[in-house]
């Protein structure tokens, strides 16, 4: 558990400074394409200041973008206590607790650290589950705090958003321009064509390189958080029964998007061909067989 704990605050380093890498070579492709070098000093300086920005906003970003409401004891007891025990449980620091308004059955944490971590549940949940599944969803949600997964989880959050934020940028530059400056400086010819398809194809699969990396840091996050969740309530059965549950009643959660899926603890999004290729969660029946496997050990 320590170790993994490590590495996800090594992990968060290594994927702002190759964030920052990535962004600061398509600058420079765009800055060759478009015969400017001030358009590369642009974009990696924006590029270091929106990690910066992400870094303390992004948990934030991530419950406004869902529609939560931040909640005391009073605005919802049985949840707020089931929080407020795991935590104590955890020795972790209450976090903020959040509810929204979506009969979709899921659940999410977020935040940079456990001192200012947040977790947030839509309505759905609250109304088909007993206490038992919802201490189970809870404490797998802790465990994504407890184990840093909520700094990693909020940083590929940013890098998804800015990668696509560029990407977009940069095809909209390519399409208004079509490399005129870097074509009239080599005199046009097969060159400055193959510098343009270049361009639009980096523009094209910088955020499909993005959603690879999105998929593969959340899948083992989120075994590592049932199994921290199981230890937690000693109930692995308890847990797998939450996500049988949201396996039979799941349903698509009306506000959110690609570059938040894998915050969630089962995919908020519309089953598809694509979001089966770029799941950024681990199929359920899975999850559920490794908590049922290990009931024997608590």
């Amino acid at each position: 558990m320590y170790s993994a704990i490590a590495a996800n605050k090594r992990n968060t380093v290594i994927i702002i400074v190759v964030f920052v890498i990535v962004v600061g070579l398509l600058g420079l492709l765009w800055g060759w394409l478009a015969g400017s070098w001030t358009i590369s000093i642009l974009v990696l300086v924006i590029a270091v200041g929106y990690a910066v920005f992400q870094y303390f906003a992004a948990g934030a970003q991530t419950v406004a973008l869902a529609g939560g409401r931040r909640i005391e004891k009073a605005g919802n007891p049985r949840l707020y206590r089931i929080v407020e025990n795991l935590a104590i449980t955890d020795g972790l620091p209450m976090p903020k607790v959040y509810i929204i308004d979506d009969p979709a059955p899921n659940a999410f944490a977020t935040g940079r650290d456990p001192q200012h971590a947040l977790v947030a549940v839509t309505t759905g949940i609250l109304d088909i589950m007993d206490d038992r599944e919802l201490e189970g969803v809870m404490a797998h949600e802790l465990g994504h705090v407890k184990n840093y997964d909520i700094r990693v989880s909020l940083i590929v959050f940013g890098l998804v958003v800015a990668v696509g934020l560029i990407a977009d940028i940069a095809l909209r530059v390519l399409f208004f321009t079509g490399g005129r400056n870097r074509s009239d400086s080599n005199g046009g010819g097969p060159a400055a064509i193959l510098l343009l398809v270049i361009g639009i194809a980096a523009a094209v699969l910088a955020p499909l390189a993005a959603g690879v990396v999105q998929a593969a840091v959340s899948r083992q996050r989120e075994y590592l958080a049932d199994a921290t969740g199981a230890l937690t309530t000693r109930d692995p059965e308890g847990l797998a029964s939450a996500l049988n549950t949201l396996q039979m009643q799941g349903r698509p959660v009306r506000r959110t998007n690609t570059s938040m899926s894998h915050l969630w603890i089962t995919d908020p999004n519309r089953p598809g061909l694509v979001s089966r290729l770029f799941s950024t969660h681990p199929p359920l029946p899975d999850r559920i067989r490794r908590l049922l496997d290990s009931a024997t050990t608590f």
